[in-house]
């Protein structure tokens, strides 16, 4: 045991006479000691700051807090004997403090080449800004290890840290040059699941990054961090269930029974969030928000799966578990029915409210099936609930087909007219009836004529025959589509981009607008809506209407017509290294009737349907003279037909103050 004696007699013939002595021998005493056996959040309790920059509540980091990161934290300390840690999670749990507890961690007390990677490296560089500076210059133990990026010392910049011992290098996972940049011990990958399927077509980022960690062999750790996206293709979903699947069972504070909380157990008065309570799967009594402090502190992560890696643990976590002052029950519902309606919004909230991954629509209904579900009215003309007409047409080698489709509230939505015109791109005559087909207009049900307000247009096939027909009609009421692959895209369109299109072989520079549809997922969106069920005859009988996205077929629409809808299916590839992605393929040769429900879909969002308000809606339909659809009916004085209101289908909502063009079914 090292003690005062033992200095003495080490320093016993030493001269001590000069100025600074003491000084050197407490310096040399200091470092003799070892360092204390910290776990990452020993450390995080006693030397992290909270940054008032980047925290909402700045000051000393508490674990307590958020008492479900202790476990994962220590299992990044280098006594844990887990290798490969995976956090699978909902938005606002703390997650990324975590990670940055185990970069002060390792450079404080474990150090090492480390590497941390993020979507991009432009987020590597913001990450950098935001989040690692003021770690290191509130946390003192950090400061006086780690030199500023802007001092004269060349090892540390944005994207490299250096310090005794170690390093830290951010990247992002587009570039595969930082992936391969050094051996490093420690691997933090940051939202695995926005990452691209390759780093410059190298291969997978994931890959990649681990890659680095092979020479450190049982010395390596890897943290693994991501919200999940979509089922099949989440990395972080893989590697969670390929590991113990670990969740946070938390007490029942009336019974006692041990559980981890479930979305479904959340209950609330209907249209009243604020009511949100969590019904105990044991007593069935219902939790207030205010237990859930005490039932965090008392809860333990428990393992539900054999893992096929003894050293890979993982672990999930839902928004449920927020803490106080975070998130509350009551948010989660109010984003929970706020997300009710829309593919891409309920999509978002499953992702970060639930933590779980996203499944999409991908088997094609039975065409038998649509087929006993048609309806009839008369051919050519919009039922009394369609407001607006959009068109989607398919260009082909020998032919072009467009099929026109009436939409009402909720996206519901009718086919009204299927028409091949013969004659490809480059036939003069076949442009020419598709010029004609703009100006031809559709009755209503109720008398009134309307043209198609937007008509959208593949440019797969002979792209330049388009965008000359294009430019030579006018974007005002043609939109040239560009189908992209993937689900990961903020908007299912995209644009309009200027493109050169080429006239009689002079080429004209941003002679067309193009739009960029994501078609996997309108796709789906599709399927979804057809698989919607109808309302009985009884439910009729009481005033019960069709759910919104119900996509009407008429009698006309033969069988040839109904295969072709539903021609294609969702499915999941799998590369040589086991990375999955999915992506529709046909079933059947011909699939242009779904191809134009697409186009003619992507029509209508370019149109602005899916963000009008409830005033745009509730003028289509006195335009169109169609009761209102809401199931509460506003009170309100007839008013007398103007003759200077527009007609049928007329769009009136106030825009941003810019020249706007209205299609001719809206003018007078």
């Amino acid at each position: 045991m090292h003690d005062e004696d033992d200095d003495n007699d080490l320093t016993a013939d030493l001269d001590l006479g000069f100025d600074g002595a003491e000084d050197l021998l407490r310096v040399w005493r200091q470092g003799m000691r070892p360092d204390p056996n910290l776990t990452v959040s020993e450390w995080a309790d006693q030397h992290r700051w909270l940054s008032s920059r980047g925290a909402a509540e700045p000051g000393r980091y508490r674990t307590a807090r958020a008492p479900y990161l202790r476990e994962i934290m220590d299992a990044l300390s280098p006594g844990h004997p887990a290798q490969r840690i995976t956090f699978m999670k909902a938005a606002q749990v703390g997650a990324t403090e975590a990670g940055n507890n185990w970069i002060g961690f390792v450079i404080h007390h474990a150090p090492g080449p480390m590497l941390a990677v993020l979507p991009s490296l432009e987020l590597a560089k913001r990450t950098s800004r935001g989040r690692l500076d003021p770690l290191i210059a509130d946390s003192p133990a950090l400061r006086e290890r780690v030199n500023p990026a802007r001092s004269r010392d060349a090892g540390n910049s944005m994207l490299s840290k250096e310090f005794p011992g170690g390093i830290l290098v951010l990247t992002g996972a587009n570039s595969a040059t930082g992936l391969r940049s050094m051996p490093a011990r420690y691997v933090f990958l940051d939202e695995v699941d926005a990452y691209p399927a390759s780093a410059d077509e190298e291969g997978d980022p994931v890959t990649l990054a681990e890659a680095r960690t092979t020479t450190f062999s049982h010395r390596r750790k890897v943290f693994m961090v991501s919200t999940p996206t979509i089922r099949g293709l989440s990395r972080i979903e893989r590697e969670f269930e390929a590991s113990d699947q670990r969740r946070y069972f938390v007490p029942c504070p009336h019974c006692g029974t041990m559980q981890w909380l479930q979305f479904d157990r959340l209950r609330w008065a209907k249209g009243k969030p604020e009511t949100a309570a969590y019904h105990c799967e044991g007593c069935e009594r219902p939790i207030a928000e205010h237990h859930k402090t005490e039932m965090l502190a008392k809860g333990e992560w428990r393992a539900t799966a054999v893992s096929r890696d003894p050293k890979a643990i993982g672990f999930h976590l839902s928004a449920l578990y927020s803490p106080l002052g975070w998130k509350s029950w009551s948010d989660v519902a109010r984003e929970w029915l706020a997300a009710q309606g829309s593919d891409e919004t309920l999509r978002a909230a499953r992702n970060t409210l639930l933590g779980e991954t996203w499944v999409e629509s991908g088997d094609a209904p039975e065409w038998q099936r649509l087929a006993d579900r048609r309806e009839s009215w008369k051919p050519g003309t919009v039922p009394m609930a369609g407001l607006f007409l959009t068109a989607g047409a398919d260009v082909q080698r020998d032919r072009i087909e467009v099929d026109i489709w009436a939409w009402g509230r909720g996206l519901e939505s009718w086919l009204v007219d299927h028409i091949v015109i013969p004659g490809g791109p480059d036939d003069p005559a076949a442009w020419d009836k598709l010029t004609a087909l703009l100006g031809r207009s559709w009755q209503h049900a109720n008398g009134a004529f309307m043209t198609v307000a937007r008509l959208g247009i593949d440019t797969g096939y002979e792209a330049a025959a388009v965008y000359a027909w294009s430019r030579k009609v006018g974007f005002e009421q043609v939109a040239p589509l560009k189908g992209l692959e993937g689900f990961n895209r903020s908007a299912p369109v995209s644009g309009p981009t200027f493109v050169d299109a080429t006239i009689g072989g002079k080429r004209l520079r941003r002679g067309a607008r193009l739009w960029s549809v994501a078609t996997a997922t309108f796709k789906a969106e599709t399927y979804r809506f057809l698989r919607i069920e109808r309302p009985s005859d009884e439910d009729r009988a009481i005033g019960m209407l069709d759910a919104p996205g119900t996509i009407h077929l008429p009698g006309w629409a033969d069988t040839e017509w109904l295969k072709q809808l539903v021609a294609e299916q969702l499915v999941t590839i799998r590369n040589k290294r086991g990375y999955a992605h999915q992506e529709w393929q046909k079933m059947r040769e011909r699939n242009e009737a779904l191809d134009c429900r697409v186009y003619a879909r992507a029509a209508a969002w370019i149109l602005g349907a899916d963000r009008w308000d409830e005033a745009t809606w509730r003028r289509l339909e006195a335009q169109a003279g169609v009761e209102t659809r809401l199931t509460v009916a506003i009170a309100a004085a007839p008013t007398p037909p103007d003759p200077a209101q527009p007609k049928a289908g007329t769009l009136t909502t106030p825009r941003r103050k810019r020249r706007a063009y209205t299609p001719n079914f809206m003018r007078d």
